[in-house]
Protein backbone atom coordinates (compact mmCIF):
# COMPACT_ATOMS: atom_id res chain seq x y z
CA UNK A 1 0.00 0.00 0.00
CA UNK A 2 1.36 3.44 -0.91
CA UNK A 3 1.76 6.33 1.51
CA UNK A 4 -1.05 8.14 -0.29
CA UNK A 5 -3.41 5.21 0.25
CA UNK A 6 -2.42 4.91 3.92
CA UNK A 7 -3.21 8.59 4.51
CA UNK A 8 -6.58 8.46 2.76
CA UNK A 9 -7.50 5.33 4.74
CA UNK A 10 -6.40 7.04 7.95
CA UNK A 11 -8.54 10.10 7.18
CA UNK A 12 -11.60 8.00 6.37
CA UNK A 13 -11.35 5.63 9.33
CA UNK A 14 -10.75 2.62 7.09
CA UNK A 15 -7.18 1.90 8.06
CA UNK A 16 -6.38 -1.78 8.65
CA UNK A 17 -2.60 -1.45 8.97
CA UNK A 18 -0.17 1.06 10.41
CA UNK A 19 -1.44 4.58 10.71
CA UNK A 20 -0.11 7.40 8.56
CA UNK A 21 2.95 9.20 9.86
CA UNK A 22 4.69 12.55 9.45
CA UNK A 23 7.76 13.96 11.18
CA UNK A 24 8.05 17.71 11.59
CA UNK A 25 11.52 19.03 12.27
CA UNK A 26 13.02 22.47 12.58
CA UNK A 27 16.42 23.49 11.19
CA UNK A 28 17.64 23.22 14.81
CA UNK A 29 17.36 19.42 14.53
CA UNK A 30 19.47 19.40 11.36
CA UNK A 31 22.06 21.67 12.95
CA UNK A 32 22.47 19.82 16.23
CA UNK A 33 21.19 16.27 15.69
CA UNK A 34 21.78 15.56 12.01
CA UNK A 35 22.71 11.89 12.43
CA UNK A 36 19.77 11.09 14.71
CA UNK A 37 17.39 12.99 12.43
CA UNK A 38 18.59 11.00 9.41
CA UNK A 39 18.04 7.75 11.34
CA UNK A 40 14.46 8.71 12.26
CA UNK A 41 13.62 9.77 8.72
CA UNK A 42 15.10 6.56 7.32
CA UNK A 43 13.42 4.30 9.86
CA UNK A 44 10.01 5.96 9.67
CA UNK A 45 9.59 7.71 6.29
CA UNK A 46 6.86 10.34 6.29
CA UNK A 47 3.72 9.56 4.31
CA UNK A 48 2.80 13.25 4.13
CA UNK A 49 4.99 15.85 2.46
CA UNK A 50 4.64 19.57 1.80
CA UNK A 51 5.66 20.68 -1.66
CA UNK A 52 6.98 24.09 -2.54
CA UNK A 53 6.77 25.94 -5.82
CA UNK A 54 9.32 27.95 -7.76
CA UNK A 55 8.10 31.53 -8.08
CA UNK A 56 8.45 33.52 -11.28
CA UNK A 57 8.43 36.67 -9.14
CA UNK A 58 9.86 37.02 -5.66
CA UNK A 59 9.06 39.54 -2.96
CA UNK A 60 11.95 41.30 -1.29
CA UNK A 61 13.27 39.72 1.91
CA UNK A 62 16.45 40.20 3.90
CA UNK A 63 18.40 38.16 6.43
CA UNK A 64 18.19 34.48 7.35
CA UNK A 65 15.05 33.40 9.23
CA UNK A 66 16.92 30.70 11.16
CA UNK A 67 20.10 32.53 12.16
CA UNK A 68 20.75 34.98 15.00
CA UNK A 69 19.87 38.52 13.96
CA UNK A 70 16.94 40.05 12.08
CA UNK A 71 14.94 38.75 9.17
CA UNK A 72 12.43 40.69 7.05
CA UNK A 73 9.76 38.54 5.41
CA UNK A 74 7.75 38.99 2.21
CA UNK A 75 5.13 41.09 4.00
CA UNK A 76 7.69 43.53 5.43
CA UNK A 77 7.49 42.13 8.99
CA UNK A 78 10.82 42.13 10.84
CA UNK A 79 11.69 39.19 13.11
CA UNK A 80 14.28 39.31 15.87
CA UNK A 81 16.00 35.96 16.41
CA UNK A 82 18.23 35.14 19.37
CA UNK A 83 18.75 31.43 18.67
CA UNK A 84 19.96 29.44 15.66
CA UNK A 85 17.67 26.92 14.05
CA UNK A 86 14.31 28.53 14.79
CA UNK A 87 12.52 31.64 13.55
CA UNK A 88 12.34 34.68 15.79
CA UNK A 89 9.51 36.98 16.86
CA UNK A 90 8.12 40.20 15.42
CA UNK A 91 8.72 42.95 17.96
CA UNK A 92 7.67 46.10 16.07
CA UNK A 93 4.31 46.34 14.27
CA UNK A 94 4.05 47.67 10.74
CA UNK A 95 0.63 49.26 11.24
CA UNK A 96 0.46 51.66 14.16
CA UNK A 97 -2.43 53.98 13.24
CA UNK A 98 -5.55 53.46 15.35
CA UNK A 99 -7.71 53.42 12.22
CA UNK A 100 -5.22 51.39 10.16
CA UNK A 101 -4.63 54.45 8.01
CA UNK A 102 -1.05 53.30 7.43
CA UNK A 103 -2.01 49.79 6.24
CA UNK A 104 -0.33 50.49 2.92
CA UNK A 105 2.97 49.83 4.69
CA UNK A 106 2.13 46.13 4.40
CA UNK A 107 3.25 44.35 1.25
CA UNK A 108 0.78 41.61 0.39
CA UNK A 109 2.96 39.07 -1.44
CA UNK A 110 1.07 38.64 -4.68
CA UNK A 111 4.34 37.08 -5.88
CA UNK A 112 3.26 33.87 -4.11
CA UNK A 113 0.70 33.45 -6.90
CA UNK A 114 3.34 33.49 -9.62
CA UNK A 115 4.09 29.76 -9.59
CA UNK A 116 3.44 27.45 -12.52
CA UNK A 117 0.82 24.81 -11.68
CA UNK A 118 2.07 22.53 -14.44
CA UNK A 119 5.55 22.66 -12.93
CA UNK A 120 4.18 21.68 -9.51
CA UNK A 121 2.25 18.80 -11.07
CA UNK A 122 5.35 17.65 -12.90
CA UNK A 123 7.41 17.70 -9.71
CA UNK A 124 4.80 15.60 -7.92
CA UNK A 125 4.52 13.06 -10.73
CA UNK A 126 8.29 12.75 -11.10
CA UNK A 127 9.49 12.84 -7.49
CA UNK A 128 6.71 11.93 -5.04
CA UNK A 129 3.84 10.24 -6.89
CA UNK A 130 3.10 7.83 -4.03
CA UNK A 131 3.12 10.37 -1.19
CA UNK A 132 0.21 12.40 0.18
CA UNK A 133 1.11 15.98 -0.77
CA UNK A 134 0.08 19.15 1.04
CA UNK A 135 0.32 22.62 -0.46
CA UNK A 136 3.35 24.77 0.28
CA UNK A 137 1.90 28.16 1.23
CA UNK A 138 -0.96 28.34 3.70
CA UNK A 139 -3.27 31.02 5.14
CA UNK A 140 -2.63 32.11 8.72
CA UNK A 141 -4.88 35.17 9.16
CA UNK A 142 -4.83 35.55 12.94
CA UNK A 143 -1.08 35.18 13.21
CA UNK A 144 -0.41 37.40 10.20
CA UNK A 145 -2.59 40.14 11.69
CA UNK A 146 -0.56 39.89 14.89
CA UNK A 147 2.73 40.17 12.98
CA UNK A 148 1.43 43.24 11.16
CA UNK A 149 -0.33 44.98 14.03
CA UNK A 150 1.25 43.65 17.25
CA UNK A 151 -0.68 41.32 19.53
CA UNK A 152 -1.91 43.86 22.09
CA UNK A 153 -3.06 46.33 19.44
CA UNK A 154 -4.79 43.58 17.50
CA UNK A 155 -6.73 42.47 20.57
CA UNK A 156 -8.02 46.03 20.92
CA UNK A 157 -8.98 46.01 17.23
CA UNK A 158 -10.86 42.75 17.68
CA UNK A 159 -13.01 44.41 20.32
CA UNK A 160 -13.46 47.87 18.74
CA UNK A 161 -13.41 46.67 15.12
CA UNK A 162 -12.44 49.94 13.43
CA UNK A 163 -13.39 50.19 9.76
CA UNK A 164 -9.75 50.22 8.61
CA UNK A 165 -9.06 46.97 10.41
CA UNK A 166 -12.11 45.24 8.95
CA UNK A 167 -11.23 46.46 5.46
CA UNK A 168 -7.68 45.13 5.72
CA UNK A 169 -8.91 41.82 7.12
CA UNK A 170 -11.08 41.39 4.03
CA UNK A 171 -8.17 42.30 1.77
CA UNK A 172 -6.01 39.72 3.55
CA UNK A 173 -8.73 37.11 3.30
CA UNK A 174 -9.20 37.75 -0.42
CA UNK A 175 -5.48 37.17 -0.98
CA UNK A 176 -5.52 33.94 1.00
CA UNK A 177 -8.57 32.68 -0.90
CA UNK A 178 -6.89 33.38 -4.24
CA UNK A 179 -3.73 31.65 -3.00
CA UNK A 180 -5.64 28.52 -1.99
CA UNK A 181 -7.59 28.48 -5.24
CA UNK A 182 -4.31 28.54 -7.17
CA UNK A 183 -2.95 25.65 -5.13
CA UNK A 184 -6.25 23.80 -5.58
CA UNK A 185 -5.56 23.78 -9.33
CA UNK A 186 -2.51 21.57 -8.75
CA UNK A 187 -2.30 17.84 -8.10
CA UNK A 188 -1.71 18.21 -4.35
CA UNK A 189 -3.91 15.99 -2.20
CA UNK A 190 -4.60 18.58 0.44
CA UNK A 191 -4.43 22.25 1.33
CA UNK A 192 -3.15 23.56 4.63
CA UNK A 193 -4.06 26.41 6.97
CA UNK A 194 -2.59 27.42 10.31
CA UNK A 195 -3.09 29.78 13.24
CA UNK A 196 -1.99 29.42 16.85
CA UNK A 197 -5.23 29.97 18.75
CA UNK A 198 -4.46 28.76 22.23
CA UNK A 199 -2.55 29.76 25.31
CA UNK A 200 -1.47 27.01 27.67
CA UNK A 201 -4.95 26.63 29.13
CA UNK A 202 -7.48 28.73 27.19
CA UNK A 203 -8.34 30.20 23.83
CA UNK A 204 -6.50 33.47 23.18
CA UNK A 205 -9.67 35.38 22.33
CA UNK A 206 -13.33 35.12 23.24
CA UNK A 207 -14.91 32.26 21.25
CA UNK A 208 -17.76 34.59 20.31
CA UNK A 209 -15.30 36.94 18.58
CA UNK A 210 -13.61 33.95 16.95
CA UNK A 211 -16.97 32.81 15.57
CA UNK A 212 -17.84 36.26 14.29
CA UNK A 213 -14.56 37.22 12.64
CA UNK A 214 -12.59 34.08 11.87
CA UNK A 215 -14.96 31.12 11.47
CA UNK A 216 -16.28 32.57 8.17
CA UNK A 217 -12.72 32.80 6.87
CA UNK A 218 -12.02 29.16 7.70
CA UNK A 219 -15.36 28.18 6.17
CA UNK A 220 -14.26 29.73 2.88
CA UNK A 221 -10.87 28.00 2.99
CA UNK A 222 -12.45 24.63 3.66
CA UNK A 223 -15.01 25.10 0.89
CA UNK A 224 -12.27 25.98 -1.59
CA UNK A 225 -10.49 22.74 -0.77
CA UNK A 226 -13.53 20.50 -0.88
CA UNK A 227 -14.94 21.99 -4.08
CA UNK A 228 -11.64 21.08 -5.73
CA UNK A 229 -11.73 17.55 -4.32
CA UNK A 230 -8.92 18.23 -1.84
CA UNK A 231 -8.56 17.49 1.85
CA UNK A 232 -7.71 20.35 4.19
CA UNK A 233 -5.44 20.22 7.25
CA UNK A 234 -4.97 22.82 9.99
CA UNK A 235 -2.28 23.44 12.62
CA UNK A 236 -2.98 25.33 15.82
CA UNK A 237 -0.87 25.45 18.99
CA UNK A 238 -2.14 25.68 22.55
CA UNK A 239 -5.51 24.96 24.11
CA UNK A 240 -8.02 24.82 21.24
CA UNK A 241 -10.82 22.68 22.68
CA UNK A 242 -13.36 25.53 22.39
CA UNK A 243 -13.11 25.69 18.59
CA UNK A 244 -12.58 22.05 17.65
CA UNK A 245 -16.33 21.23 17.43
CA UNK A 246 -16.89 24.25 15.18
CA UNK A 247 -13.99 23.25 12.94
CA UNK A 248 -15.58 19.82 12.66
CA UNK A 249 -18.90 21.44 11.71
CA UNK A 250 -17.10 23.44 9.02
CA UNK A 251 -15.70 20.23 7.56
CA UNK A 252 -12.02 20.39 8.52
CA UNK A 253 -10.41 17.03 7.74
CA UNK A 254 -7.43 17.00 10.12
CA UNK A 255 -6.11 19.15 12.94
CA UNK A 256 -2.61 19.32 14.33
CA UNK A 257 -3.25 20.33 17.94
CA UNK A 258 -1.27 20.30 21.16
CA UNK A 259 -3.34 17.50 22.64
CA UNK A 260 -1.49 17.58 25.95
CA UNK A 261 -2.51 21.19 26.59
CA UNK A 262 -6.02 19.76 26.89
CA UNK A 263 -7.70 16.88 28.68
CA UNK A 264 -7.71 13.81 26.45
CA UNK A 265 -11.02 12.80 28.03
CA UNK A 266 -12.54 16.04 26.72
CA UNK A 267 -11.23 15.31 23.23
CA UNK A 268 -12.48 11.73 23.20
CA UNK A 269 -16.00 12.83 22.20
CA UNK A 270 -14.57 13.90 18.80
CA UNK A 271 -13.03 10.52 18.07
CA UNK A 272 -13.85 9.52 14.50
CA UNK A 273 -15.27 12.96 13.68
CA UNK A 274 -11.95 14.54 12.72
CA UNK A 275 -8.44 13.22 12.22
CA UNK A 276 -6.01 14.21 14.95
CA UNK A 277 -2.79 14.96 13.09
CA UNK A 278 -0.54 14.38 16.11
CA UNK A 279 0.93 15.49 18.34
CA UNK A 280 2.90 14.20 21.36
CA UNK A 281 3.81 16.65 24.13
CA UNK A 282 6.89 18.65 23.00
CA UNK A 283 6.89 20.87 26.08
CA UNK A 284 7.63 18.18 28.69
CA UNK A 285 7.72 14.64 27.33
CA UNK A 286 9.84 14.94 24.20
CA UNK A 287 12.61 16.85 26.06
CA UNK A 288 12.45 15.15 29.46
CA UNK A 289 10.29 12.02 29.31
CA UNK A 290 11.54 8.47 29.67
CA UNK A 291 10.98 5.94 26.88
CA UNK A 292 8.12 4.51 28.93
CA UNK A 293 6.60 7.99 29.30
CA UNK A 294 6.61 8.30 25.51
CA UNK A 295 5.01 4.90 25.02
CA UNK A 296 2.36 5.75 27.60
CA UNK A 297 1.59 9.05 25.87
CA UNK A 298 1.20 7.44 22.45
CA UNK A 299 -0.96 4.70 23.99
CA UNK A 300 -3.15 7.36 25.65
CA UNK A 301 -3.79 9.03 22.29
CA UNK A 302 -4.32 5.68 20.57
CA UNK A 303 -6.80 4.39 23.18
CA UNK A 304 -8.89 7.55 23.21
CA UNK A 305 -8.70 9.04 19.71
CA UNK A 306 -7.78 6.27 17.27
CA UNK A 307 -10.75 4.84 15.34
CA UNK A 308 -9.49 2.59 12.54
CA UNK A 309 -7.52 5.68 11.63
CA UNK A 310 -8.39 9.30 12.40
CA UNK A 311 -4.96 9.61 14.09
CA UNK A 312 -1.73 10.46 12.30
CA UNK A 313 1.56 9.61 13.99
CA UNK A 314 3.16 13.04 14.17
CA UNK A 315 5.43 15.01 16.43
CA UNK A 316 7.85 17.91 16.12
CA UNK A 317 11.61 17.50 16.47
CA UNK A 318 12.42 20.96 17.73
CA UNK A 319 14.62 22.70 20.31
CA UNK A 320 15.21 20.61 23.41
CA UNK A 321 13.67 17.41 22.09
CA UNK A 322 15.49 14.18 22.92
CA UNK A 323 16.12 12.41 19.60
CA UNK A 324 15.55 9.02 21.24
CA UNK A 325 12.10 10.13 22.36
CA UNK A 326 11.18 11.34 18.88
CA UNK A 327 12.23 7.93 17.55
CA UNK A 328 10.15 6.20 20.23
CA UNK A 329 7.00 8.12 19.22
CA UNK A 330 7.01 6.62 15.73
CA UNK A 331 8.15 3.20 16.91
CA UNK A 332 5.28 2.96 19.38
CA UNK A 333 2.71 4.07 16.81
CA UNK A 334 3.94 1.28 14.53
CA UNK A 335 3.72 -1.23 17.37
CA UNK A 336 0.12 -0.24 18.15
CA UNK A 337 -1.23 0.02 14.61
CA UNK A 338 0.61 -2.80 12.85
CA UNK A 339 -1.09 -5.40 15.05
Amino acid sequence: MTSKEIVYNTLSGKNKGRTARQLWYLPWAEMYHCEELTNIRTSFPSDILNIGAALKEKAATSGDPHEIGTYTDEWGCVYLNRHRGIIGEVKQPLVIGEEWEDADRVHIPEEWLSFDTDKVNGDIAKNVPDKFILSGHCPRPFERLQFIRGTENLYIDLMLQPAGFLAFKEKLHDFYCRLLKKWAQTDVDGLMIMDDWGSQSALLINPVIWEQLFAPMYRDYIEIAHKAGKKIFMHSDGYTLDIIPRLIDLGLDAINAQLFCMNIDDLKQYRGKITFWGEIDRQRLLPNGTPQDIRNAVKLVYDNLYDNGHCIAQCEFGPGANPANVYEVFHEWDVLTKK
